[in-house]
């Protein structure tokens, strides 16, 4: 009998096999909006390094900001692409509730963060044509 379950062990685990891929994807806030398994993925388009031109790059707005986690004042600065123009800054708590709004006159800015308790903020970037981009500040 020992033997018997050893020997089928050993066949299950010769044609079993782990899966594919496991796919996750995300939202702008950094929650998860999708979960997919793929048994069978072939890798589409994908091009070596060395293959990869200029235009096959996304170019996207340089955001800086430093110190990260804050615990009095946070320091953003922003290069700006393609003519986009940030019409406004907003300052979100972990439960989404706008805490402040910022409409920046230029590719800089300090934000006090001393009369907030600790915790994670989120900031959203929105451009004059409806994109947004939020990165996310732990204060201490």
């Amino acid at each position: 009998m020992k033997k018997n379950c050893t020997l089928l062990f050993f066949l299950f685990s010769l044609f079993a096999s782990a899966q594919g891929k496991l796919v996750f994807n995300y939202d702008t806030a950094g929650n998860q909006v999708l979960r997919e398994i793929c048994l069978s993925c072939t890798s589409k388009n994908v091009k070596a390094i060395e293959d990869l031109k200029e235009e096959d790059l996304l170019v996207m707005d340089e955001i800086s900001y430093y110190p990260n986690p804050v615990s009095e004042e946070l320091y953003l600065s922003w290069e700006l692409v393609d003519e986009k123009k940030v019409s406004q800054l907003q300052v979100l708590s972990m439960s989404g509730q706008t805490i402040k709004t910022i409409v920046p006159d230029r590719g800089q800015l300090t934000l006090g963060f001393q009369g907030y308790p600790s915790g994670v903020y989120f900031i959203v970037f929105s451009y004059n044509n409806g994109e947004e981009k939020t990165i996310k500040i732990l204060k201490k």
